[in-house]
């Protein structure tokens, strides 16, 4: 490396190998390296959170905690960092093998903890938040959410964001909008998140609550682009509802977006719903009575006798 590529030989070099590796779930180098070069370069608490980081990315939980159970021994204090790493870790395994366990396997790093006088940070709840949301726990995230104050933990845009999006899953998400706004984050509400909201609500039907969450993009100051209305009108014209559709189409071009006019493939089943809106309605109750009172008279009328005619 220092011949090659003209590193120099010193601890900033060496922490950003390490960090290289770790990233690319090559902890084993990433390890070995440190350990030859102990003696010249002694490992720092980062260098410890990076190594743990690595085994946890290959999902090697075991190894993280071999690996850390020696930094103990040798006298060393593992971060926050490195802690979060392997909750993440965790979460992840429960989440593909055994999501019963994903409770007290979490308590058990969350109480390894506190044993060891690491406190509890923003990332750790963001952690869990998000890995409650993917297991679509939502209510139990919500619950975690409004915790957070008791443990000193003030929130960032990463938590209402992966909170918003998964609430949104179950079609109600505006009111934690107006709560990330209010907590002084409206700013990280772009583009690109408010996209994702309509990419979610579009996917599970939701098209008249996505065009309100489009309206309140709009009245954010939030500039649309061609990806957000392409999505919408083509969610609408699947939809059958191709007025809807040609109305943004027009506010597109309005706006100077380089929007295509497309034909949308309708769904069969919004298909069979507009034709079977045209069919003759079901009766109501009163109308049904109505009929029947009608059809009792009429045959009344036929049993009464004619009058007799004159002899």
């Amino acid at each position: 490396m220092e011949k090659d590529y003209g590193l120099n030989r010193d601890r900033e070099s060496l922490n950003f190998v390490v960090s290289k590796l770790c990233q690319n779930g090559f902890a084993s180098y990433a390890e070995k390296m440190v350990k030859n070069l102990a003696k010249e370069f002694f490992p720092d608490e980062s260098t410890c959170d990076m190594l743990i980081r690595g085994w946890c990315v290959k999902g090697k939980l075991d190894e993280a905690e071999r690996l850390a159970g020696e930094m103990y021994r040798g006298g060393f204090e593992l971060g926050v960092a490195a802690f979060n790493a392997m909750l993440d870790c965790v979460c992840k395994l429960c989440r593909e093998k055994d999501p019963f366990r994903f409770h007290s396997e979490a308590e058990r790093i969350l109480a390894e903890m506190e044993s060891r006088g690491v406190p509890r940070n923003v990332e750790t709840f963001n952690v869990l938040i998000s890995s409650l949301c993917k297991m679509r726990k939502t209510e139990e995230a919500v619950q975690l959410f409004n915790s957070m104050g008791s443990y000193w933990c003030s929130l960032n845009k990463t938590t209402f964001l992966v909170l918003i999006r998964s609430l949104y899953q179950a079609a109600r998400g505006d009111e934690m909008i107006d709560r990330m706004k209010s907590s002084g984050f409206g700013d990280a509400l772009d583009k690109k998140a408010y996209y994702g909201f309509l990419k979610i609500l579009c996917g599970i039907e939701r098209v008249d609550h996505a065009l309100s969450v489009f309206g309140m993009m709009k009245a954010d100051g939030c500039e649309p682009g061609v990806k957000t209305y392409d999505l919408l009108m083509g969610k609408l014209g699947s939809m059958n509802r191709v007025n809807k559709a040609n109305t943004l189409f027009n506010e597109a071009k309005k706006r100077g977006m380089a929007v295509v006019a497309k034909e949308y493939v309708v769904d069969p089943w919004y298909a069979k719903k507009a034709k079977a809106s045209k069919e003759k309605k079901r009766e109501t109750l009163p109308e049904k009575m109505a009929r029947k009172r009608r059809t009792l008279k009429h045959i009344r009328l036929s049993f009464v006798k004619p009058p007799m005619g004159r002899a």
